[in-house]
């Protein structure tokens, strides 16, 4: 039977407060599949024109399937946020960009007539499970010299990278590491973040019960001297610190996926439209530009030059991976498409959930920059990958 692909739109998104990972961090004694639970109830929540039967799939991404983030938890986390069971789930790894895989794998569904609906999302406590808990890399990897073995550690695949690109120093990585924490800030301020946090219960044996309502690793104020001071763990005199990459995090994101046709069948705005995505492959020691591959094949295929993006929101799990992404398309450092509200050195990033953070601070972005056409979210993955998503604006002007 012919089959005709279909329009996907994002409709909604919303996530937790992010948290710092450990024990002191706000989601210490909480569970993790808790924290998804909640994400994808308020996201019902606000969609109270979406009949829950409706929903045909649920898609959550966590990269250390362990514990309370295992056990399929798509599926879990759908009976425990009150879907009805007839509504299935699985549970999908692809490390850092597993929420934005949970996205790209489901819409490919929806556009493809396998689905009218899904929920996609990403879950990491990374204070409970630690990256790489339960691993057992195989020996060949290093026996036969198949990678580096820095490939192994994100923090020195960093580092490689500045030894790769020496024009990137440490300086003007500290620099764009105060400018996230900056412009998370200054977005904080102005009340443009807290629109998609889900307050989240929280309990400690100690303090008791409470209510998590901010993102816990911002750091305002920080300046480059505060930088300059920070140790370098990964490499004795090196440039990667805690000060210009992103802490090990906790929380859990989710979004609403609709075919175009129902979203309007049932009256859900849609915040942006998807237009194609893109997965590249690279050196896994240099796992940080992986984004580069993924974004130019993803332009190519769509007859597009950065010149057409007009917002840019790249996750930031070091500030060199970010920096390598810029030059190479030579977009200044201090570029305002690029990251507006800040990004994860400031907010976060709890690996698989980032993905859909990305999203919805781009959809945000979106409603209030009706002169923008298309954006991107892109991403560094560990093992040597890269994705990127491209995007379209429903409030774009030129389209009325």
């Amino acid at each position: 039977m012919p089959r005709t692909a279909r329009d996907v739109v994002f409709v909604d998104g919303v996530r937790t407060p992010f948290g710092k990972a450990g024990p002191k961090g706000v989601y210490a004694e909480t569970r993790a599949d808790d924290l998804v639970v909640r994400a994808i109830r308020e996201l019902m929540r606000r969609n109270p024109d979406l009949p829950p039967e409706r929903v045909d799939e649920v898609s959550v991404a966590a990269t250390t399937q362990i514990g309370d983030q295992g056990l399929t938890i798509g599926r879990t986390a759908a009976v425990l946020a009150g879907l009805p069971k007839s509504v299935p789930g699985f549970a999908i790894d692809r490390m850092c960009a597993g929420a934005m895989t949970a996205v790209t794998t489901t819409a490919s569904g929806i556009a493809f007539g396998a689905y009218d609906v899904v929920i996609a999302g990403g879950v990491e406590h990374m204070g409970r499970h630690p990256m790489g808990e339960g691993v057992d890399p195989n020996p060949r990897f290093l026996a036969e010299k198949l990678v580096d073995p820095s490939a192994l550690v994100m923090g020195m695949t960093a580092e490689n990278l500045h030894d790769r690109f020496p024009e990137i120093t440490k300086e003007r990585a500290d620099a764009y590491a105060v400018r996230s924490q900056d412009r998370v800030a200054a977005a904080y301020e102005a009340g443009k973040i807290q629109r998609d946090l889900v307050p989240t219960a929280v309990r400690s044996a100690e303090k008791g019960y409470g209510v998590a309502t901010r993102d816990e690793p911002p750091r305002p104020g920080t300046t480059v001297e505060d930088l300059a001071k920070l140790k370098t763990p990964f490499r004795v005199q090196g440039n990667v610190t805690a000060g210009n990459a992103a802490g090990l995090n906790d929380g859990a994101t989710a979004c609403l996926l609709v075919a175009e046709d129902v979203a309007a069948e049932l009256g859900l705005r849609a915040r942006m439209r998807l237009v194609d995505f893109a997965f590249a492959g690279v050196e896994p020691e240099v796992m940080g530009i992986g984004p580069v591959p993924a974004t130019e094949k993803l332009l190519a295929r769509n007859a597009l030059t950065m010149d057409d993006i007009g917002l840019i929101e790249i996750n930031e799990a070091f500030a060199v991976q970010v920096l390598a992404f810029l030059d190479h398309f030579k977009i200044a450092d201090t570029d305002p498409r690029v990251n507006p509200w800040g990004g994860a050195i400031a907010v976060g990033h709890p690996l698989a959930s980032s993905g859909v953070r990305l999203m919805n601070q781009l959809s945000r972005l979106f409603e209030e920059r009706t002169d923008v056409r298309f954006g991107l979210t892109t991403m560094c993955i560990g093992m040597g990958m890269g994705g990127t998503v491209l995007w379209e604006n429903v409030n774009y002007e030129g389209a009325k």
